[in-house]
């Protein structure tokens, strides 16, 4: 019996479900024309296309997807993988907002999404079996780190593969969406010492990740820049307790700090908090900038000065790259880097002045 034999069926109305053979009777079209009309072929012709589509309406046909993807070899579903632990994905709203720009991408389309989740410890070769297994019919990864096997081991295995950041590893072919994360860096220490701020610490993201690794590079070249001493610095984990007790530390090797980056949003919320628990004012004693622009840097108190990191357009953007890579394997794609661009807010704000 042919793969696209029966559609999907009438429930509960006794009849019997329409064939590819009745679409084609219907259309006035062989089945064969029929059938690349159904799956999206080419070597149709707008009339025929027009009469298939018609007729399938007026049956009501349902293809059989499960029996379709033996003859497509597809499966109409791509994954996200996060190679981070189940706690931070919920509580970090960049991924809500990755997860919803790649979903609204797909909203015109038959593909679904599948997300996959590779916790700290776990056997990474689960989740690549899984994904050479032939479930999906490719992959958007995110939040990837320097041991993560996916920089390799997904385009050597042939699955169209595309990167949320920049990857450690930049095999030839393998695209990419990012921000300017350097540059973004760089706009934040000048921002710091154009407010007047001469003794400056920054708390950066995870040194195993690119983000982090090229926004603290910024930093460095800002402030060579600005003539200023580089200053303390202190990894952390891209949230919010982890931002705090690395500005606790920054407070109390350096207490003569007047300004703190932060490589995250939610390490700069981190952060005011250390502030107030050492009593240190914000922008009064201290100037604060952050990196993402999440919708909750605005509702801080005070309210946060960031970098913009257009997370839903990457996300689309990561999306749309790999539909183009699975309909058209081979294609060399240029990474899209969207350029860095400062928002300034209270928390970076004029220095309390001195009395005369």
């Amino acid at each position: 019996m042919s793969a696209e034999r029966h559609g999907a069926g009438h429930a509960g109305t006794g009849r019997p479900s329409p064939t590819l053979e009745d679409i084609a009777a219907a259309a006035g079209v062989s089945r064969s024309t029929a059938s690349r009309a159904v799956n999206g072929g080419d070597r149709v012709s707008p009339r025929a296309q027009a009469a298939v589509d018609a007729a399938v309406v007026e049956l009501g046909y349902t293809p059989n997807r499960a029996a379709r993807s033996l003859v497509t070899r597809r499966t109409s579903s791509i994954a996200l993988v996060i190679p981070e632990p189940d706690v931070r994905i919920m509580a970090d709203p960049f991924f809500a907002v990755v997860i919803t720009g790649i979903t609204d991408a797909l909203r015109e389309t038959d593909v679904q999404l599948v997300l996959l989740m590779s916790r700290t410890g776990d056997d990474s070769g689960r989740v690549l079996r899984y994904l050479r297994g032939g479930h999906v019919d490719g992959a958007v990864v995110v939040s990837h780190h320097r041991d993560d096997p996916w920089t390799t081991s997904l385009p050597g295995a042939g699955l169209p593969t595309v990167f949320i950041g920049r990857p450690w590893e930049g095999r030839p072919g393998v695209p990419y969406v990012d921000t300017d994360n350097h540059q973004g860096g760089r706009l934040a220490a000048l921002h710091l010492a154009a407010g007047g701020r001469t003794r400056v610490g920054t708390v950066a993201g995870p040194a195993d990740m690119t983000a982090a690794a090229d926004r603290l590079g910024g930093w460095r070249e800002g402030l060579r820049e600005a003539g200023l001493a580089e200053g303390p610095v202190v990894h952390a984990d891209f949230t919010t307790a982890g931002g705090r007790q690395a500005a606790l530390r920054l407070l109390e090797e350096a207490p003569e700090l007047d300004g703190v980056f932060a490589a995250s949003d939610l390490m700069a919320l981190g952060v005011l908090e250390a502030a107030r628990r050492r009593g240190r004012s914000v922008p009064e004693d201290v100037a604060v900038v952050g990196y993402d622009n999440h919708a909750l840097a605005a509702t801080a108190v005070p309210p946060l000065t960031t970098v913009t990191q257009p997370m839903s357009a990457m996300a689309g953007a990561a999306c749309r790259i790999l539909l183009e890579e699975i309909d058209s394997p081979g294609v060399r794609r240029a990474p899209i880097v969207y350029p860095a661009e400062l928002v300034v807010r209270e928390s970076s704000g004029a220095r309390r002045l001195s009395a005369p």
